[in-house]
């Protein structure tokens, strides 16, 4: 017997003590000896440890003490995290240019599998799997295990380059069942959305700062430490801005998109005409700083979104400010002009004449043969960047992609490729079926605006690899997952305005 209670002894201690820890910091809050002593101690180790070990020392221990709670309150307030991720997301490159010196990719795969762990822990509390049903997340599923299969392709040049790969496509897409889960309210939507747009303005406005007043200290820096990233961004005697972002096709293709957003909101009868207003001067402003990345690819993602809206919303005021808009953009596409910027816009609607059109059209035919003949393809990071790091003298390691589906061809086959355009289908087939099945206004208007996104995407990464990079990655996967969740919520407001 005294066995036993000297076993349980430690077990209560821990117990004991656990709960005076919570009565004096979460319930009292720290107003009391006991935290007037553990902060006095924070204060004199913070200081000891700066003294002896310098600023960056403690400069460390404090980053430690706020990253606990912010990494805790990823997990249990998924809004929270959502926020967090989006927002760091947008600014990740920012910060690395800065001279952060952090792993700040590594922190992204964090925040991520945070936000799974809290989605697993909130499943296992509630039991709701009904929520992540349907085809849309049968067929992403279908194609993460092809991915996670493509470890054992027997032609693989290097299983590291997977490992690599993998990462950024396997947890980025589980973050579609994060979204799906997580968003439970209109509110939350509005907000996203909300944020979404201001993320974009903070990138536009700096654009504009690249623009008229040039690059910063750091960004020449990475500019010219490499030649090809010098010949890439410096075409036509201008500069090509990327803004906050990775490069200037991803900040293209997020003005873009951005702009579709405003556009598809304006068409809508709940927004108000002062909102209405703001929205197409956004509008105007992320199309004028799109200008500035000089990537041809995204001038051609506003006027097809624009094609699509017509068609979601067909009624006389559609049909005449589509026609408008069209003939506007034939204005710019074949006025005579010496304006480097417009003249790359111009090109844009006419591929014959983009010598980089040309070559990527050749190189398409010079892998075609590869692709026929490895229905599983060449390896997953068998191209680009990881396939030159791993595996340099592979046949695949220097022919450049230049394209989201082509790259799946090469490094999947034709099988991924045909599981890739299964995905993408049911994806926006999900999107435009809930449209029209959804009866609340502004859930309707924002299932539109989401699969327009979806679609401009879309045909982003047939002449460019648009869906691989944050924060383009992230967005694709939470406007799928909200095409799903307005229509969830839509019919939850039916059940509850049906009566019994």
């Amino acid at each position: 017997m005294s066995d036993t209670r000297n076993h349980n002894m430690p077990v209560q201690f821990l117990a004991t003590l656990a709960g005076f820890i919570r009565q004096k910091v979460y319930v009292e809050q720290c107003r009391n000896t006991f935290g007037f002593v553990l902060l006095l101690a924070v204060s004199l180790l913070i200081g000891g440890v700066t003294v002896y070990g310098g600023v960056k020392a403690g400069i460390l221990i404090l980053v430690g003490l706020a990253a606990l709670p912010v990494l805790c309150g990823i997990i249990i307030y998924p809004h929270f995290g959502i926020i967090i991720l989006l927002t760091i997301s947008y600014l990740l490159f920012f910060l690395m240019r800065q001279g952060i010196a952090f792993p700040l990719g590594t922190l992204m795969d964090i925040i991520q599998l945070l936000l799974v762990i809290g989605m697993f822990f909130r499943l296992k509390k509630e039991r709701n799997m009904h929520m992540l049903k349907g085809a849309v997340s049968t067929v992403i599923l279908i194609w993460i295990s092809y991915n996670l299969l493509a470890f054992l392709n027997p032609v693989a040049a290097s299983r590291l380059a997977w490992v690599y790969t993998v990462r950024s496509i396997a947890i980025v897409m589980l973050l579609y069942f994060v979204f799906l889960y997580q968003i439970r309210s209109v509110q939350f939507i509005r907000t996203i959305l909300k944020l979404w747009l201001l993320l974009a303005i903070i990138g536009s406005l700096y654009a504009i700062k690249q623009e008229y007043f040039g690059f910063s200290n750091g960004e020449l820096a990475w500019i010219q430490s490499d030649p090809r990233i010098t010949e890439l961004f410096f075409i036509g005697g201008h500069w090509r801005k990327f803004s906050i972002f990775s490069d200037p096709m991803v900040y293209s293709f997020n003005m873009a998109i951005a702009a579709i957003i405003c556009i598809s909101l304006i068409s809508v009868k709940f927004i108000t005409r002062p909102k209405k207003i703001v929205l197409a001067a956004l509008a105007v402003l992320f199309f004028i700083t799109m200008l500035y990345s000089g990537t041809r690819s995204a001038y051609v993602l506003i006027p097809a979104a624009l094609i699509l809206l017509a068609i979601f919303r067909y009624n006389r005021t559609t049909i005449i400010v589509a026609s408008i808009t069209g003939f506007f953009a034939l204005i710019l596409i074949y006025i005579p002009t010496d304006e480097p910027l417009l003249l790359r816009f111009q090109t844009a609607f006419r591929p014959s004449d983009d010598p980089s059109f040309n070559v990527r059209t050749i190189n398409q035919r010079i892998i075609q043969p590869y692709i026929q003949s490895h229905p599983i393809g060449g390896g997953l990071g068998a191209t680009g960047v990881w396939g030159q790091r791993f595996a340099p003298n592979s046949y695949l390691a220097n022919f450049p992609p230049d394209s989201g589906y082509v790259r799946v061809a090469v490094e999947l086959g034709w099988v991924g490729l045909l599981l890739f355009c299964i995905l993408m289908f049911t994806i926006l087939r999900a999107g435009i079926n809930n449209y029209y099945l959804i009866k609340d206004p502004e859930l309707k208007s924002y299932c539109m605006a989401m699969t327009l996104v979806l679609f401009a995407l879309n045909i982003a990464n047939y002449p460019q690899e648009a869906l691989v990079q944050f924060p383009t990655s992230t967005l694709f996967f939470l406007a799928a997952a909200l095409i799903q969740v307005t229509y969830r919520l839509d019919q939850e407001k039916q059940m509850l305005s049906t009566p019994r």
